[in-house]
C-alpha cells in the first residue's frame, strides 16, 4: 500500500487547498497529478501481481489514447466548422479549429517518424509529443477541476451578486448569453431574498466603441423587465474587460460594505478563469456559471484555457522551453555516439 502513499498525500494537500481557497489554478494540476500517480501506482501492483493483465490493460489504454487523441481531432476540426458559420472568422472562433489542425499535424508527424524511422524525424516527433503530452495534461487538469468548481456549494449568504457583462446585440440589447448570465443573477437574487436577505444586484459593464449605453445599462433595464426592483440594481458602468468588472465591481462593494461576501455571475465556460482572477483582484466571493449554447462551448473552453495558460506563461515557458532543449540535446548527441 506504500506505492499508493504519494498519491494520498497529494490528496490531502489538494482538499487542504480547496478547503483554503478552491479558487487556485494549482488546485487542478494536483488534482491531475493524485489521478496519474494513482494510475500509475494500480498498474505496478497489478504488474507485480498479475504481469500479463497488466500488460493487456496497457495496452488498452494506449489504444483508448490514440483513439481519443484521433477522436478529439476530429471533433474539433467538426466544430470549428460550425463556429465560423455561425459566429464568424475572428480569432477566438478559430480555436478549436486551430487545435484540431495542430493535433492532426502531430499525429501525422508521429506516422511519418514510425514509418521512416529518420532520425531527425524520431527527435522532432519525440519533442511534438512531449510538448503536447504537457499542454493536453494540462488542459484535462483545467477541464477536470473546472467541472469540480462549478459543482461546489453556493454560499447561502452574500451581500452582492454581480453579474459580468460580455457585449451587447446591435449596441443596445444583451445577446443570448448574456441573458443566460442575468437570468442566473436574478435566480440567485431572489433565492437569496427568499432567504430573508437584502442583497444588491451589481451588473458589471462599460460602453464599447460599438455600443449605444453602457452594458450594465443595457442588463439592468433587462432584470428590471423582468421583476427585479430597480432599487436592488446598482450598475458598474466603466470596465472593458473581466479583470476591470472585477475590480471595479470590488471597489463599488468595498465602499459600500466593507466586510462584502458576493456571487460573481458569468457563463460556465468562463466561471473557472474569473473565479482565478477573482482571487488575484482579491474579491470575496465565488464564480458560479450560467448554460452556454453547446456548439460554442468547446472553443470558449480553449480561449479560457489559453488565457490561464498565458497567465503563468513564465512557468509554461519553463517547461517547454526545457521540453525543447531535451529535444536539441537528442538531436545533437546522437552524431557523437
Amino acid at each position: 500500500m506504500l506505492i499508493y502513499l504519494p498519491a494520498a498525500l497529494l490528496l490531502l494537500l489538494f482538499c487542504a487547498r480547496v478547503l483554503g481557497d478552491r479558487r487556485r489554478i494549482g488546485n487542478a494540476v494536483l488534482l491531475g497529478l493524485v489521478l496519474v500517480l494513482a494510475l500509475a501506482a494500480w498498474l505496478v501492483e497489478l504488474s507485480r501481481d498479475h504481469p500479463a493483465l497488466a500488460k493487456d490493460v496497457v495496452v488498452a489504454l494506449t489504444a483508448l489514447l490514440a483513439l481519443g487523441v484521433v477522436t478529439l481531432a476530429c471533433c474539433l476540426l467538426a466544430n470549428g466548422v460550425v463556429m465560423v458559420r455561425k459566429e464568424g472568422a475572428s480569432p477566438g472562433n478559430l480555436l478549436s479549429l486551430l487545435s484540431g489542425m495542430t493535433l492532426v499535424c502531430v499525429l501525422a508527424l508521429l506516422v511519418t517518424a514510425a514509418a521512416t524511422e529518420q532520425h531527425t524525424l524520431l527527435v522532432m516527433a519525440a519533442t511534438a509529443a512531449a510538448l503536447s503530452s504537457y499542454i493536453g495534461f494540462l488542459f484535462l487538469c483545467y477541464l477536470g477541476y473546472a467541472f469540480v468548481y462549478g459543482r461546489l456549494y453556493v454560499p447561502r449568504k452574500a451581500d452582492y451578486v454581480v453579474v459580468l457583462g460580455s457585449g451587447l446585440i446591435g449596441g443596445a440589447t444583451p445577446p443570448p448569453l448574456l441573458r443566460s448570465r442575468l437570468d442566473r443573477g436574478r435566480k440567485l437574487y431572489e433565492r437569496l431574498a427568499a432567504r430573508g436577505a437584502q442583497p444588491v444586484l451589481l451588473v458589471s459593464g462599460g460602453q464599447g466603441p460599438d455600443e449605444k449605453v453602457p452594458e450594465s445599462h443595457a442588463m439592468a433595464d433587462y432584470l428590471v423587465e423582468h421583476g427585479i426592483p430597480a432599487g436592488a440594481i446598482e450598475r458598474e458602468d466603466r470596465s472593458t474587460s473581466t479583470d476591470e468588472n472585477l475590480r471595479f465591481s470590488a471597489t463599488l462593494m468595498e465602499k459600500a460594505r466593507p466586510h462584502y461576501r458576493c456571487v460573481i455571475v458569468t457563463s460556465n465556460y468562463h466561471a473557472f478563469r474569473a473565479a482565478v482572477s477573482a482571487r488575484r483582484a482579491g474579491v470575496r466571493g465565488h464564480v458560479v456559471g450560467a448554460p452556454t449554447a453547446a456548439y460554442f462551448w468547446p472553443s470558449a473552453t480553449i480561449r479560457e484555457f489559453v488565457a490561464l495558460s498565458v497567465l503563468y506563461r513564465r512557468t509554461n515557458l519553463a517547461v517547454c522551453l526545457v521540453l525543447l532543449l531535451g529535444g536539441f540535446l537528442l538531436w545533437w548527441l546522437r552524431p557523437l555516439s
